[in-house]
């Protein structure tokens, strides 16, 4: 297991400030191109990946949406959105299930709807059934959230979507909803959750691929209590990587963020696409100056 250590910061003991904008990180340099010619699978879709194309706010796939209201889904959760390629000439696309953290709303992860579904990816950002449901009852509703793109979504989003290729993401309460998800249902493609939150902190038994995000200045689910001892568990899992954003809070991953957004998507691409094209972003490990510390298993296969 690889390791690679980024210049450490100490948690900031602030208090949590309900206004908190997204953290302006500057852009870094792309990793050196492999030397070995990358293998073509047959899930790669979109252009070849540059950094700046990763990180932007849009990819290069326009996108429609479909409400999904709380009844439609048999109130298995909250309701939602989704997200979905316009494209059908490429084949079908793998599908993202996002839950909101304790008290949040839909509106607090909107922002990977786009994102994701502009990169090649049916996503469905969900509302909870409750805004205090835990984290366990998250990772069910985002299993009830990927059973219903399968099954009961529009057509055109079934007929866009490979239901074979499927993955998760949630913020606070739902990042460690995201840990239940992958945990349960070992057949997921990849999870990135972003500052979780779990009072469980042993997840050998995960296999899944999986991303922690989490920021130095979160004192909510500060990152040595939550996100560093849950990445540190995660011996079981194919693959696994931890990155830490400098100066994020724990609202920092509730609102558009180049670095944040962009590890996701590479991740997401990797694992969900078995797209070996956006190794680059995740191995070498970036060198950021976003990023204080960066950890990670080095996608070989």
């Amino acid at each position: 297991m690889r390791t690679i250590v980024r210049r450490s910061l100490a948690v900031l003991p602030a208090a949590l400030t309900l206004a908190a904008a997204a953290v302006a990180v500057p852009a870094a340099a792309a990793p050196p191109a492999r030397v070995a010619a990358l293998a073509t699978t047959a899930y790669q879709r979109g252009p070849a990946p540059t950094l700046s194309g990763v990180r932007a706010a849009l990819g290069p796939f326009s996108y429609s949406t479909a409400s999904v209201s709380a009844a439609a889904t048999g109130y298995t959760f909250g309701g939602g959105t989704v997200y979905y390629p316009d494209d059908t000439s490429q084949g079908t696309f793998g599908g993202i299930a996002v839950t909101p953290g304790y008290t949040g709303t839909e509106g607090s992860i909107a922002w990977l709807g786009p994102r994701l579904a502009s990169q090649g990816f049916v996503v469905i950002t969900i509302a909870t059934k409750s805004l205090y449901d835990q984290p366990t009852a998250r990772g069910q509703q985002l299993l009830a959230a990927l059973d219903y793109l399968k099954t009961y979504s529009p057509a055109a989003v079934r007929q866009r979507l490979d239901p074979q290729r499927l993955a998760v993401s949630g913020h606070s309460m739902g990042g460690g909803g995201a840990l239940y998800a992958v945990w349960s249902r070992p057949s997921l493609k990849a999870a990135v959750p972003l500052a979780p939150y779990h009072t469980i902190k042993n997840w050998s038994a995960i296999t899944v691929p999986t991303l922690i995000e989490a920021g130095t200045a979160d004192t909510v689910t500060p990152v040595g209590t939550f996100a560093e001892p849950i990445y540190q568990s995660l011996t079981g899992a194919s693959e696994r990587a931890y990155a830490e954003v400098a100066g994020a809070n724990h609202l920092t991953f509730t609102a558009e963020n180049p670095l944040i957004g962009g590890l996701e998507v590479a991740w997401m691409k990797r694992f969900v696409d078995d797209d070996a094209r956006y190794d680059q972003f995740l191995c070498p490990a970036p060198t950021d100056p976003g990023l204080t510390e960066y950890r990670d298993s080095c996608p070989t296969s």
